[in-house]
Formats: structure tokens, sequence, C-alpha cells
């Protein structure tokens, strides 16, 4: 019993065999990006970061100046389809405390992640 004939079967696999080799070796190299790196907090700071209550595409970092120069930080939000977004620059003395916001676009997905930026 022969399952495959004709030069149209054979072409059918072979094309089929490498879109499958092709989408093997592609899972790979776009698996480890997919993936980003722990957020780490600049030395100095402690900081808290949320999503807006009421506005899941709104999010926050609030931080304090534990150390003992003068230190900027701002929110980063990655944001799924849309662009990811930088928030508002904050300087902050020694002791002191506040916060930088931004905002994702509503074409996209909402916040993925948020980072504070030194």
């Amino acid at each position: 019993m022969k399952l495959f004939t004709g030069k149209r079967t054979r072409s059918a696999l072979r094309a089929f065999g490498t879109v499958s080799v092709v989408a093997a070796l592609a899972v790979p190299v776009t698996a480890p990006t997919a993936a980003a790196a722990p957020a780490v907090i600049p030395p100095g700071l402690s900081c808290h970061t949320g999503k807006h209550a009421v506005d899941e595409y709104t999010g926050y970092a609030l931080c304090r100046n534990n150390g003992s120069r003068t230190q900027t930080f701002w929110v980063h939000l990655v944001c799924g389809w849309a662009p990811d977004v930088d928030g508002n620059r904050v300087t902050l003395r020694p002791g002191e405390s506040g916060q930088s916001t931004a905002h994702c676009g509503k074409i996209g997905t909402g916040i993925g992640e948020i980072h504070v930026r030194p």
C-alpha cells in the first residue's frame, strides 16, 4: 500500500517540512526576548509601583530617597501593543518622596510591566 505518490504530494510534504523546520527554529529565537528581566530599583530609593485603581492604563512609581544624595527617577511602562511610555522625571533630595505617572495608549492591551528608571 502506497500512502504518498506523485510529484505534487512530495512537493507538498517537502514544503510542509520546510515550514515546520522554520517554525521550530523561530520559537527558540523569539522566546528569550519575550521574557523581560525583572526591574531593578536604583540604589538609595525605596519604591512602590502599581496601576491606578480606576484606570488600568495608568501606572505609577511612588519613591522615597533613603540615600545621601539627590536622585532623579521616572516610571517606565511596557504597554503591550501600544508604544512603551515614560512618566515625568522626579528629583528627590535625601528624605523626600515623590511620584511619577505615565499612561499607556488605549489602542494597546494595557500595562504589562512597570519599571523604575534612574
